[in-house]
């Protein structure tokens, strides 16, 4: 196979200016899609979500209970906060109604507002019942205020916020209805109509002077998408200012070391940047959604390229001896590393391509992404870069500055420990492999017990070490998120159909005798649950039960069959629960259905309780609560049923069904390697179990990962579930180059040991800097405050470093009991520097 690359390679040597020339003709045109990229994807486009147990389940209450129909506009909250004062007070009344007064008069805002009204705030209540008329204009509430007294104002905000007050859902949770203090409040703007949903998620000009105007106001603010959006804009300058510095002098810092000089180092970027340009080129062209791949692609082909890079130039410098020219020392490099590289090439896309198998869109897409960047890195590093290199030095040596570089494999503090993996395995090949195959059997079990979630919600905080760095490098806490914390902690969403919560669906004979019992239970366990939200000790639970309390308590017909259906005296229906379902129809069916379930038949099938979640509840904990008062409420027999449906609980079955997904795409992958492997070895070198030797370690450094996830506390997400089928290509990469050079060898004349040093001190030294490289960038997305980023990082550094270890230490043993039982007799393997191999049995 090695002379296929014979002839290419000669030629981009010998035409080294025509093939730098024609490369950047071809890189403008290629790069010119980039114009045309798609930044996101449609991750709703998967039938995969909804495939869910309790997905289902969340449908069919969709599909079968009515929903609270807001037609009340676009709710836009602005806050009021006054941690050392009283937003209740007189003053700080009248400057949310001058705040008010301000945006009015922009056209925006009166335009999305109704003539009169549209803004719901205790400011207006307090104002409306000063001034004696709840139409009261704005002018007039401002006046009533203003000449009113102190004690007067006090008096009418305990009436306004008194016990029962629907006013009491603009202030926290934690205030004490009729009292006149407050340490918070917030105002909702109603617009005429809430938008589409990208209008909503980007702002409206009408939001826009929400958040303008209150960054001016004392002590307003709004935690809408304008505001989001300036807090978007700040993290992505903190992530540079902090991480990029510290991923770009960890590259830097190990190519100096790897290259120890400054040309190569150059050369070597050049080719990492048009291997980005050319991937987002392509997509661009081919009009493929971006979306995951503007994240993780540029990391993981720059990692790639690198390898790449390191690969060419260490091997030109094994090839060129003291007599040698540069441009025939260059094509023989890059006709033996262009075999392995061209191999790593294509089982890494078939790695990544395994992934279009995902039930996820989202998914779908970076596996194209990513494929599409290493095949543009392969064709940028067998062309472009030798092409430059060649171009460079000979340059450089025509003004007399010797080129000649030592590979960093065969460097006095590298070699020993490079050739000690060889030198393992002629020792101790079988202890070696059982130690091995043991170590990952036990890291593979690993995989039931990792913990999975769709996502990582945001820990405490940023370190306090982060923030005290020297600027710019100190990662800044801006007011926003101080802000959303603040709110989170303390009021639900102004806008109904964003708020947290989690419901409850009972199926099955739900007229039996104890079903409102078993309901009952399931709202005292709630209530006692840390992620229920409460207003003033009480929780504002929906449930068949409330819904009956509340209707009775107005309709006394209603009422009188309440009480007839309660044999023991603790308000709650124990008998004829059909009848008291049908009446509370009768008396209120809007509130009826929605919270229990009536047939076109009249049959009565199941019952839902919504519980209201504190915002900044972890899903985790939300999920664990919420199961718990389904269980409450289960009856644990045949006649009902409870199930916990919520985002949390939806959440973790997906994970659950990714990591599932995930683990079919893995075995795929690993098959579809194998396979490949073994008839392209076969071809290349008349040696297919050669080929299957070089997949065993990629299956030992994906259990490996799973180990070191599960030590590491790192959580199988919808991110790291991906990056666990990437490991394939990852790790793919590191055998082939020891399996394809250690081959090589062979043919050379060199017995199994010295072709096997061979391989690990000089490829070897170019993976050994391939993974400080990889490695130094990806462990500076650590410092980054997002779980997310964090779990990438760690995943990514698991991988590249396992697979070095394996390659170096695991694999020699393994190629050396292939040389001793399949491809030559163990009087082969011997210490002498010249051996005769022989012929291949397989």
């Amino acid at each position: 196979m090695k002379r296929l690359f014979e002839r290419p390679a000669r030629f981009v040597t010998e035409h080294s200016l025509v093939v730098v020339v024609l490369m950047l003709l071809l890189t403008a045109g290629v790069g010119a899609g980039v114009t045309k990229l798609q930044l996101s994807s449609e991750a709703t486009g998967s039938d995969a979500f909804g495939d869910t147990e309790v997905a289902q389940k969340q449908l069919y209450i969709q599909d079968n209970y009515a929903q609270r129909n807001d037609s009340g506009g676009s709710p836009t909250p602005v806050y009021v906060r006054d941690t050392d004062g009283n937003v209740l007070s007189k003053s700080s009344l009248l400057d949310s109604l001058r705040y008010q007064k301000a945006v009015r008069s922009n056209e925006s805002v009166a335009g999305a507002l109704p003539d009169r009204g549209g803004v719901v705030g205790v400011s207006n209540l307090v104002a409306k019942r000063l001034a004696g008329s709840q139409s009261a204009s704005l002018s007039d509430q401002i006046a009533a205020l203003e000449s009113a007294g102190e004690a007067e104002v006090e008096r009418t905000v305990k009436q306004t916020l008194s016990e029962g007050s629907p006013a009491l859902e603009l202030l926290p949770k934690d205030y004490e209805p009729g009292t006149a203090s407050a340490t918070s409040r917030r105002m909702v703007f109603r617009f005429r109509t809430a938008g589409e949903d990208g209008q909503r998620a980007q702002g409206t000009p009408a939001t826009r002077v929400l958040y303008e105007q209150a960054d001016e106001a004392d002590g307003h603010f709004t935690t809408g998408p304008h505001a989001q959006s300036v807090y978007r804009k700040q993290t992505q300058q903190d992530t540079f200012e902090l991480i990029l510095p510290a991923a770009l002098a960890a590259i830097l810092a190990v190519l100096a070391f790897s290259y120890r000089d400054l040309v190569d180092v150059v050369v070597g970027f050049v080719g990492v940047v048009l291997s980005v340009v050319w991937m987002f080129g392509i997509l661009g062209w081919l009009q493929i959604p971006a979306g995951f791949t503007l994240i993780i692609g540029p990391v993981l082909i720059v990692g790639l390229s690198v390898d790449y890079g390191l690969h060419v130039f260490m091997r030109y410098r094994e090839e060129r001896g003291e007599g040698d020219d540069i441009r025939g020392p260059m094509s023989r490099s890059l006709s033996s590393v262009a075999v392995a590289v061209g191999l790593v090439t294509v089982t890494t896309a078939v790695g990544f391509m395994s992934n279009v198998t995902n039930e996820f869109d989202l998914i779908k897409d970076l596996s194209v992404g990513i494929t599409l960047g290493v095949v543009s890195a392969f064709v940028i590093f067998v062309t472009i870069v030798p092409a430059l290199k060649v171009s460079v030095d000979s340059l450089l040596e025509r003004v007399g500055l010797d080129r000649r570089k030592r590979p960093l494999g065969k460097t006095r503090l590298l070699e020993p420990l490079l050739g000690s993996g060889a030198d393992l395995a002629r020792r101790a090949a079988p202890a070696v492999v059982v130690v091995a195959l043991v170590a990952g059997a036990a890291s593979g079990l690993a995989w039931t017990e990792l913990d999975r979630k769709a996502f990582q919600q945001g820990d405490d905080g940023v370190a306090e070490w982060k923030q005290d760095l020297p600027e710019p490098l100190a990662w800044e806490v801006t007011e926003y998120e101080k802000n959303s914390a603040f709110v989170d902690e303390r009021y639900r969403s102004a806008d109904e159909s964003d708020r947290r919560i989690s419901q409850i669906l009972v199926e099955g004979d739900v007229t039996d005798p104890k079903t409102l019992e078993r309901l009952r239970e399931g709202r005292q366990r709630a209530a006692d649950s840390e992620v229920v939200f409460e207003r003033s000790g009480s929780v504002p639970f929906v449930s068949p039960l409330t819904v009956m309390e509340s209707v009775a308590a107005r309709d006394e017909a209603f009422a009188e069959t309440f009480r007839e259906a309660d044999t023991d005296g603790d308000s709650v229906p124990d008998r004829n629960l059909r009848k008291v379902y049908a009446a509370l129809y009768d008396a209120a069916p809007e509130e009826a259905s929605r919270v229990i379930e009536r047939t076109a038949s009249g049959e009565f099938r199941s019952l839902r309780m919504v519980v209201p979640i504190q915002p900044d509840a972890k899903y985790g904990t939300q999920a664990d609560e919420m199961r718990a008062v389904a269980a409450a409420v289960d009856d644990d027999g045949d006649a009902l049923t409870a199930t916990a449906v919520g985002a949390a609980t939806v959440s973790e079955a997906e994970s659950s069904q990714t990591a599932d997904s995930i683990l079919t795409t893995l075995v795929i992958a690993l098959a579809a390697v194998f396979v490949m492997l073994m008839v392209v070895y076969r071809i290349a070198e008349g040696s297919a179990s050669l080929g299957a030797i070089t997949v065993v370690p990629i299956a030992l450094v994906t259990a490996l990962v799973v180990g070191g996830m599960y030590l590491l506390d790192v959580p199988l997400t919808l991110l790291t579930s991906l990056l666990m089928s990437l490991v394939i290509g990852l790790g793919i990469d590191y055998n082939i180059h020891i399996s394809d050079r250690f081959a090589q060898e062979l043919d050379a004349g060199r017995d199994a040991y010295r072709a096997l040093r061979e391989a690990v001190t000089g490829t070897g030294g170019a993976l050994f800097g391939s993974t400080l490289t990889s490695t130094g960038a990806f462990s500076a997305l650590l410092l980054s405050p997002s779980p997310q980023l964090r779990s990438f990082g760690t995943l990514v550094v698991l991988a590249l470093s396992l697979s070095f270890v394996v390659a170096i230490f695991v694999l020699p043993s393994l190629l050396l009991l292939w040389t001793r039982y399949v491809h030559a007799t163990p009087e082969a393997v011997t210490e002498s520097p010249s051996g005769t191999p022989a012929g291949r049995q397989d």
